[in-house]
């Protein structure tokens, strides 16, 4: 800051109608003058006719320069602190009255929570932050979000977990994800009175698909008979599945991951139905096989990774989408369900619609759609900012 008070960045016409549309990020082709603002900087938003469109957190690497707070024009470091915490507040209370047969959710989820570019999930008595930019990776700002979650949750084991991509797109210095307070990073935890464990400094992601709590509680409405779950993961539908259905696979690609599988699945046991049967295959090849063997199942849940992280893969993303969905739907029996999933952005809920209503014709099955869902309500979508409605869950019933 100059003089105590925030630099200003001047930004275009483009810009300026995207902020005043909701959207919350300024790109950096929008930025007509930022001469000398440091990295991570709190700045004043000016856009044209030298009108002031409010404050933002600044990163001096990233294609995303400008992340706005809001149109009031903070002044100070203190200021900031104090809508930062207010803030933080706010995104606890609204999991306070939302998230129930729950001790996990998503506590902070970035632009959703006005607190863009932080993460904080909570596991039982386990939580996790994650800085997704160069603001709140200054130590003091860091620290105060700590103590800030320590005094609204009472939390005491904190670890801060890292992505190596986005620390690199950031130009933050390379770090492994670490144990900022307390003395324990694994944890149990329970959703929709299923349990698994959670090893915050091991795993792929910081969410563990706490996304997808609802949408497993859903599909308890519909399975039934013999269920098929490919892109298990650590066994998220696949232990939903087990206290209903009569006999459930699971597939996944990672044997890391089927381990810990079978770990919740022992955790679970006197719960279940039926035991689940574990198999480490590639989705695409294991689908052709059980496609070709003739293989039937009454519900089939495809939940795979994102296929396309950017409109660039798109097309790739809607024929790998398009065959998975193309087998399963000859693989259900009459009356079966199908639920499909998608977590890229980047694939649109028309698109998803256009690729299923071409697999229900190349299967010659009549679908109809018995649910529209997206992610738990934890992972809120905050309107004019489209990148928070991520993911796509439809449940079908095939004729």
């Amino acid at each position: 800051m100059a003089n105590g008070f925030p630099q200003k960045v001047i930004v275009n016409d483009r810009a300026a109608k995207r902020l005043r549309q909701g959207h919350v990020w300024v790109y950096a082709s929008d930025v007509l003058n930022d001469a000398g603002t440091h990295s991570g900087a709190l700045v004043h938003v000016i856009g044209p006719r030298d009108k002031a469109l409010g404050s933002a957190i600044y990163s001096s690497s990233s294609q995303i320069k400008l992340r706005l707070l809001g149109s009031s024009l903070l002044t100070s470091e203190d200021g900031l602190l104090d809508l930062t915490r207010q803030r933080l507040a706010d995104a606890i209370q609204y999991r306070r009255a939302l998230v129930s047969d729950s001790d996990a959710c998503r506590l902070v989820f970035s632009e959703a929570d006005r607190i863009p570019g932080l993460m904080i999930d909570r596991y039982n008595d386990v939580y996790t932050l994650q800085v997704l930019t160069q603001a709140w990776d200054r130590p003091e700002r860091k620290q105060a979000i700590i103590e800030a979650l320590k005094k609204l949750t009472g939390a005491e084991h904190i670890v801060e977990r890292t992505d190596d991509r986005i620390r690199e797109l950031e130009q933050l210095p390379a770090m492994e994800s670490t144990l900022v307070s307390g003395g324990k990073s694994s944890t149990i935890f329970t959703m929709n009175k299923v349990r698994f464990h959670y090893d915050a400094l091991g795993g792929q992601k910081t969410g563990a698909f706490l996304d997808q709590r609802e949408n497993y509680a859903a599909t308890l409405q519909y399975a039934h008979g013999e269920a098929l779950d490919v892109c298990t993961y650590q066994g998220g539908f696949a232990l939903h599945l087990a206290r209903v259905c009569e006999k459930v696979t699971a597939v996944d690609i990672s044997r890391e991951m089927l381990e810990v599988a079978e770990q919740n699945e022992k955790l679970n046991a006197a719960a279940n139905k039926s035991e689940i049967e574990w198999i480490e295959g590639n989705a695409f090849d294991l689908m052709k096989d059980y496609s070709s063997a003739g293989k039937l199942y009454d519900v089939i849940v495809l939940d795979p990774p994102a296929f396309a992280k950017s409109k660039k893969q798109l097309e790739s993303a809607m024929r790998g989408y398009k065959e998975l969905n193309l087998r399963a739907l000859k693989m259900l029996r009459p009356g079966g369900i199908l639920v499909t999933c998608s977590c890229s952005f980047a694939v649109g809920e028309e698109d998803f619609l256009v690729m299923l209503t071409e697999a229900a014709q190349d299967a010659h099955r009549s679908v109809r759609i018995l649910e529209k869902r997206a992610q738990s309500k934890d992972h809120p979508i905050l309107l004019g900012v489209p990148e928070t409605f991520y993911l796509k869950c439809f449940v079908l019933s095939a004729a």
